[in-house]
């Protein structure tokens, strides 16, 4: 891994990969790093919460480990499991051979040839490039007793599996866990980590973003783009887009070749950055224009 040696050179090393980072965010990814601490990240979906794993990971050169958190997800399924169809071939094909020695059996079908790793038990192994970064995404989607388990293993780093026994990494991941905040996860794992809360960017940092993911875009453009995305957040919409959508909304206008913003690409488009009908449907008609009126009223100097 580069010695991290400064903030300032967490934010060039995130650059570098396109991730534009704010000092605040920066500071916790070194202290991170620093004291081997998991980052627990909250926020809106589409603020970059994800991405800072994949840039950290291409930054530092570590392996990315991703667990994806849904509704009932358990341990066994975060850790390992084994190889049952693999297993029963083993155990077909021993006893058509006969004179099978059931306890060698038995210790081959539960060692590591029939092991199959899931993301957590994955985070545990010795890489040669280092300890991976382990991405724990939408802790929020999962519910309590998975929770407990977590607190558990990212406690010692450690699992255990019944047929081979405890399992500790020889060295601890780098940790970053999402959330979407769509329930409140137990402040016992919270103080685990080192939090923080990502906001939408303000304007200044929103283009530096877009300059940096879709730098082919003429800056006339990007300006209207982020000055409308926002002021649609202004609006009481049921999901405002996040940055995610402010990019994707910039690239689907590229691949049209516009220009600049009017009402009618506006409403064309409007399925880029807006994913509910509801919101679409409050921005028929005049709304549209009213709406890039006062962006483009925004990037006037004072």
């Amino acid at each position: 891994m580069q010695n991290i040696q400064s903030i300032d050179h967490v934010q060039r090393l995130l650059a570098a990969e396109g991730y534009v980072c704010g000092r605040p965010l920066a500071t916790v990814v070194f202290l991170a790093l620093r004291l081997g601490r998991p980052i627990f990240l909250e926020g809106e979906a589409g603020v970059g919460k994800t991405e800072i794993a994949k840039a950290l990971s291409s930054a530092l050169g570590r392996s990315l480990i991703r667990l994806q958190c849904y509704e009932g997800l358990d341990a066994s399924s975060a850790v390992y499991e084994w190889n049952f169809a693999a297993q029963m071939v083993a155990i077909r094909t021993a006893e058509a051979s006969g004179g099978t020695d059931r306890g060698a059996l038995q210790e081959e079908l539960f060692g590591p040839d029939y092991l199959v790793e899931r993301p957590l038990l994955k985070a545990m192994q010795p890489d040669p490039a280092g300890a991976p970064v382990l991405l724990i995404d939408e802790l929020d989607r999962t519910d309590e007793p998975f929770e407990a388990f977590l607190l558990e293993a990212l406690s010692d780093f450690q699992v255990t599996i019944p047929e081979i026994g405890t399992i500790k990494a020889p060295q601890p991941p780098i940790v970053i866990v999402t959330s979407n905040r769509t329930r409140e996860v137990h402040d016992a794992l919270k103080r685990r980590c080192l939090y923080h809360w990502v906001d939408y960017p303000d304007f200044d940092r929103e283009m530096a973003i877009l300059q940096a993911r879709a730098p082919e875009a003429a800056e006339s453009l990007s300006r209207e783009v982020v000055a409308f995305v926002q002021r649609l957040r202004t609006e009481d919409l049921f999901k405002k887009p996040g940055v995610a959508e402010t990019i994707d909304w910039a690239k689907c206008l590229l691949a049209l070749d516009v220009l600049t913003l009017s009402p009618e690409v506006i409403a064309d488009t409007l399925g880029a950055v807006l994913k509910y009908q509801d919101d679409i449907a409050k921005l028929q008609g005049s709304e549209a224009k009213r709406l890039l009126d006062e962006a483009r009223a925004s990037l006037e100097p004072a």
